[in-house]
């Protein structure tokens, strides 16, 4: 496949709790993965793999790193962000699926050793100020009600 139509997809989940002001969703604190370490993040969230469609792929990253099991008719499509890091290589070129998900079986956990530092519920009103930038929009877009069908991150 020729570079020029490389484009790396990801999925990401985004618990929640509660109703109003009161929605509390769980992220998690990245650390060892090379990608912005030391910031609020997903919880749950991911490459999507060869063969695999973007809500099969919330569905296993919600297991692989929360430990918990999601109906794939739980999840709810939130968002499309197409995103560039702007350094020229295809790798930083991203489409990210953001699902919303108010139901699971298990307790969420850290279930992938060395890949989070913490593990917490945050009010959308409250984040904390080290969320990664493009999760953080999103978030606060879904805080003010006005999510868009597809953003872009980056490119300007």
């Amino acid at each position: 496949m020729s570079e020029r139509y490389r484009v790396v997809p990801a999925s990401y989940v985004l618990l929640l709790r509660g109703t109003g002001e009161r929605t509390e969703v769980l992220l998690q604190m990245r650390a060892g993965t090379g990608f912005m370490d030391g910031h609020w993040a997903a919880a749950a969230a991911g490459h999507v793999e060869a063969g695999e469609d973007a809500a099969a792929a919330a569905v296993r990253e919600a297991r692989e790193e929360l430990g918990v099991t999601v109906d794939p008719a739980d999840l709810v499509p939130l968002t499309a962000v197409h995103r560039t890091g702007r350094t020229g290589d295809p790798v930083d070129e991203r489409v990210d699926f953001f699902f919303t998900c108010r139901r699971w079986t298990g307790e969420p956990r850290r279930a992938e050793d060395g890949k989070t530092a913490g593990l917490d519920w945050f009010a959308l009103a409250d984040l904390p100020a080290d969320t990664v930038p493009h999760e953080r929009a999103v978030l606060d877009a879904l805080r003010d009600g006005d999510v868009a069908a597809v953003r872009s991150h980056g490119f300007r």
